[in-house]
């Protein structure tokens, strides 16, 4: 059951700032001292805007990964990162993103990153009144933009070999204190029509195993958000019932960019897990208003009870201009509490 019937909350990423973007193209003119300083100023940023909201749950908005996946490139050796991606031109999509040869074992000896990002949280967050979530992609999604090699054939020989250190990351960050992680896996809800979704359940049981009664547990389930743009086919009828055996408490999935075309699959998700249902359209400019908001968290009270539900925006907001952002996560706030006050 939810900690708080009809919970607020987040994916994990959330616009930079314009100037942490120009930070970003010129960080060789900054010292040590500063990137660490800007790192710090970038999650009072998004810290503040989700607090301002009024979040249930907030996170540190991934203000220091450059992507929410491929940043975690930089912490795995045997990866030689490529330098340009093979399409520069055009309508932006996935294929101007480039994908990576592996050219040796892949380890992280120094972890990837998670644990000092959720450390810098805990130290610049309220120390009461929300809950700190911390997201993890998941090792399949993590394999996605890595090319086979002889030593690992093919994208499961990768997810298998990113899977340990994903579990290494996720025991590091719950011995840390967080008590809410999402393990973000876009890859499996992408390509289960094509796949074998019993498999990517055994797969992401593995990997979240050793925290499993330890935290809360969600995971993200969505069809990609690059430039606003899908890149799997968005039916999740292929997922269910399979994905009803994930190791979890709460299942994450996009509807108001699809207007609620399978909204009645969170009644079966609901039986069995949490549902935290995607209300705001990060793909869209158009403001949702608090109005908005409630009648939509009213249609989804058709199909799952209070106690079993939340509410998020689709996907992760770093896709989003800020300015809407703020204001998108003020109007859902605003509506699930019309709703929540009439309980």
């Amino acid at each position: 059951m939810q900690p708080r019937p009809l919970r607020t909350t987040v994916i994990g990423s959330y616009p930079f700032p314009a100037w942490l973007e120009f930070a970003c193209q010129n960080l060789a003119q900054f010292g040590k001292d500063d990137l660490a300083e800007m790192q710090d100023d970038a999650v009072v940023c998004a810290l503040n805007d989700q607090l301002a909201a009024g979040l249930d749950v907030v996170t540190d908005g991934e203000q220091t990964r450059l992507d929410f996946n491929l940043s975690f490139y930089g912490y795995i050796e045997g990866i030689e990162l490529e330098g340009a991606p093979p399409r520069r031109f055009g309508p932006p999509a996935h294929d101007q993103r480039g994908k990576h040869p592996v050219v040796g074992d892949l380890r992280a000896p120094r972890g990837l990153g998670v644990v000092e990002e959720f450390k810098r949280l805990q130290r610049l967050a309220p120390s009461s009144g929300v809950t700190l979530k911390a997201s993890v992609p998941g090792p399949y999604t993590l394999s996605g933009r890595l090319l086979p090699n002889a030593q690992y054939p093919d994208r499961a020989a990768l997810t298998e070999a990113l899977l340990p250190i994903v579990r290494a990351e996720l025991t590091a960050l719950v011995e840390a204190g967080c008590t809410e992680i999402t393990v973000d896996e876009p890859s499996m809800s992408c390509y289960a029509h094509r796949e074998d979704p019993a498999k990517f359940v055994e797969v992401f049981n593995r990997t979240v195993e050793p925290i499993g009664g330890k935290c809360r547990l969600s995971t993200h389930l969505c069809f990609g958000n690059y430039k606003a743009r899908a890149v799997g086919l968005r039916r999740y009828a292929p997922m269910f019932p399979a994905f009803l055996d994930f190791s979890l408490d709460e299942i994450h999935v996009e509807m108001a960019s699809r207007e609620f075309s399978e909204l009645p699959i969170i009644a079966e998700i609901a039986k069995r897990r949490d549902v935290a249902v995607g209300i705001v359209d990060v793909k869209s400019y158009y403001i949702e208003t608090p109005a908005d908001i409630a009648a939509r968290v009213r249609e989804c009270l058709r199909y799952a009870p209070a106690d079993r539900l939340a509410f998020a925006p689709d996907c992760g907001l770093s896709q989003t201009a800020r300015w809407a952002a703020k204001r998108k996560l003020a109007a859902m706030v605003a509506g699930v509490e019309l709703v929540r006050a009439s309980l």
